[in-house]
């Protein structure tokens, strides 16, 4: 007989005692349990204690926490969080410099518990914190852990970070601008900084004006990566905050403005040579903290195009009108310009189709769309001016040409720009938890302008390839929004090796690696291959969920939601081999291969399960409001839901470990896969048997019905004669 539901088996410790083994009753409140274990040691004042877990985090165990505990799970009896906080409040301000060290030592410990962190902010404790860090008495550990305990503290989000004192600012940044400070208090300086910016809108222009760019560079020619880390998190933090009207602007001296002042910041050379220098092309390899505030500074770097994007141009504008008369000039040399107003316009018209524009007497109602609006019309002047051997080259090629082939630059520009704007997403805020940087960006002072005369070259190459007309213009954008992301996907470390991709990526090949990955569905739409196709699926559904169910099998590394700057946390989670159990537990790393079921401590029965969801749906999703709004934690996030009213939450690695447990849990379950990573294996595979069924009938016409059934014959009576 299975025991009870509300009863854990547990061991509790005691510094010097035997363990007592018990079974706890979920249902009994955990005072009482408390003082039954202090009487079985024969302590007294049974209220002064408290229980904690005796491993991992070691957290306090609350009337509310109290349903993590698991059967077999060793706990320890401890001094109170209330009693513990007033010890350490009394010691961390006590005369004696050792007994000061070791309590802001246990305080830097224990601040990472809420139960705790609760009772030492009632006590003023994080005044009593900033107070030792103002009067600028503590140095080396010392003050490395009272800034670890002041930023754990205030990470749980009891008190704002409104009430910080300008001169505690002073001091935190005074700590970054030293040239010579211990690692571990330059990190934890910059991590406050960090959360100061990203919690407090007041708190931003303070720290906006203690801190300059050339002070952070320092910090990016370090050996030390976790340095650098929260060097360019704070850059991007500040970057993220700045008011609006404020990015845009120029300064004289961009390594000592203010970091509100970001675009020309971010575009400067000697930033952007020293990240790539010693940061992603350092001798080091570029962990997930890392990789996610390069992808970070990427997104924040092209946003920067956003409000060009978004403005329309002024057809009445005579400034923005001879940006167009300037890509003119370039163009077909204006120098002998006919003196008439009449010729002058004849020509100008007849100039701009060659040119490529939509319309053909007013060319500045092309720009008037968003996106990509001005944008555009950059890029194109860049390239006029930048390579004016190139932009001549594919303007006067096309306009020569009179079989129809011919392909429209201005058209093609505008085009392109609103495609790129769309594959990096410009205009969009960064995702967490994704790493998705791309080094070429960080190997050039106007990566995005010179990406585009890569990709405009690319456009007119392919549109030659396919010998394109006006009527082909939307399938010549998808081969070359395919190709563009094909070549992104691995990759390119620079610009020159982005060609380099690029130029093995011509049509044909285009055309081969669509075959390759998906039969044409013209091919396929007779009745007969119809009614084949249906007849194969079951099979091949059965073979994808049995595939499912192995992976189950072998598990999965599950990263736990947390604050980014504490340790990463790991769990895993397996299915048993009869298909009955979920395994789970936690891990103190990623590991490397399957985990054994020993080692995994909890469990589920899949009879449990009442239900998988998914996305907004997901309890995790609910309660982490900072969550709600990232999608891409979103669309990875599933829960199992079990009884009674219990729930298992997951947010996948990736897109494909997400498809393969949502899709083996609905199997378990008895339900329908219908993940994209499933529709995907079940037309490849269908597609694979069909043609290997369809072998022996190639060259063969299909009919569209079945050959008729001959007649009945007038007479049954004849015999056939083997003799």
């Amino acid at each position: 007989m299975p025991p009870p539901v509300d009863i854990v088996k547990v061991a509790i410790e005691w510094p010097g005692a035997n363990a007592q083994l018990i079974e706890m009753d979920q249902k009994r409140a955990l005072s009482s349990i408390i003082r039954e274990v202090c009487d079985g040691w024969s302590l007294s004042g049974s209220e002064q204690f408290a229980l904690r877990y005796a491993d991992g985090p070691q957290l306090y165990i609350t009337e509310q926490s109290r349903s993590e505990i698991k059967n077999g799970t060793i706990l320890r009896l401890a001094i109170s969080p209330a009693r513990a906080a007033r010890q350490l409040l009394e010691r961390i301000q006590s005369h004696g410099i050792d007994a000061r060290l070791e309590a802001l030592k246990e305080l830097a410990k224990l601040s990472a518990d809420p139960t705790f962190a609760a009772e030492f902010i009632n006590m003023e404790g994080i005044g009593t914190l900033a107070r030792l860090v103002e009067s600028g008495t503590h140095f080396g550990e010392m003050l490395a852990f009272t800034l670890t305990a002041f930023l754990e503290l205030m990470d749980h989000g009891i008190v704002s970070w409104d009430l910080i004192s300008l001169s505690f600012i002073k001091q935190i940044a005074g700590y970054v601008n030293q040239p010579m400070v211990d690692v571990s208090i330059l990190q934890r300086s910059l991590a406050i900084l960090e959360s100061m910016v990203l919690n407090s809108h007041s708190l931003y222009h303070r720290v906006a004006q203690e801190i300059t760019v050339g002070q952070l560079i320092g910090h990016l020619q370090v050996s030390n990566q976790e340095i650098q880390t929260y060097a360019i998190a704070l850059i991007n933090a500040l970057f993220l905050k700045a008011p609006e009207d404020r990015r845009q602007e120029e300064y004289t001296n961009p390594l000592e403005q203010p970091l509100t002042e970001m675009a020309s910041t971010l575009a400067q050379k000697h930033l952007r040579s020293i990240i790539l220098n010693h940061v992603i092309r350092g001798n080091r390899p570029i962990k997930a903290e890392m990789a996610h505030q390069l992808y970070v500074l990427q997104v924040l770097t092209f946003n920067l195009l956003e409000e060009r994007m978004m403005t329309k141009m002024d057809p009445n504008d005579q400034a923005q009108r001879d940006i167009i008369f300037e890509l003119r000039r370039i163009a077909f040399d204006g120098e002998n310009d006919p003196t008439g107003t009449e010729k002058r316009k004849a020509m100008y018209t007849k100039d701009y189709k060659m040119l490529g524009f939509t319309n053909h007497v007013n060319p500045a109602m092309d720009f008037t769309q968003t996106p990509p609006g001005m944008l555009a019309l950059d890029n194109m002047l860049y390239l006029a001016k930048v390579h004016q051997d190139t932009y001549i080259r594919i303007v006067l090629e096309n306009s020569s040409r009179e079989d129809k082939h011919e392909c429209p630059f201005g058209r093609c520009a505008i085009e392109l720009t609103r495609m790129l704007c769309e594959i990096l997403q410009v205009g969009e805020l960064p995702n967490e938890g994704c790493n998705d940087y791309h080094p070429m960006f960080f190997t050039h002072d106007r990566a995005w302008e010179e990406f585009f005369c890569v990709c405009i070259q690319l456009l007119n190459k392919t549109w030659k390839e396919m010998r394109a007309t006006a009527e082909d213009f939307n399938k010549v954008m998808q081969v070359v929004r395919e190709q563009i992301t094909r070549a992104l996907a691995m990759k390119p470390s620079s610009l020159d090796q982005l060609k380099n991709k690029l130029r093995g990526l011509n049509y044909s090949e285009i055309l081969r690696l669509r075959q390759s990955e998906r039969m044409s569905q013209d091919d396929f739409q007779s009745p007969p291959i119809i009614e084949l196709r249906e007849r194969i699926q079951p099979e091949i559904l059965e073979l994808i969920k049995q595939q499912r169910l192995n992976r189950l099998c072998e598990g999965s590394c599950f990263r736990k939601l947390g604050n980014r700057r504490r340790q990463e946390k790991f769990w895993f989670c397996r299915l048993s081999l009869n298909h009955k159990v979920l395994h789970y537990g936690d891990l103190d790393e990623s590991p490397q291969g399957e985990v054994p079921f020993e080692l995994l401590s909890d469990k589920i029965p899949v009879s449990d399960i009442k239900s998988v969801v998914t996305g907004k749906d997901c309890p995790h999703m609910k309660e982490k409001s900072a969550l709600k709004q990232n999608k891409e934690v979103l669309e990875l996030a599933f829960s199992v839901l079990y009884d009674p009213d219990e729930t298992l939450n997951f947010v996948a690695p990736n897109k494909y470990e997400y498809c393969i447990w949502t899709d083996g849990l609905c199997a378990l379950l008895g339900r329908e896969m219908g993940s994209d990573l499933t529709r995907s294996d079940l037309d490849t595979l269908i597609s694979m048997e069909m043609k290997l069924r369809l072998l022996d009938l190639e060259n063969i016409t299909i009919p569209e019905a079945p050959p008729p059934v001959p007649k009945e014959p007038s007479s049954y009576n004849f015999t056939y004669n083997y003799s």
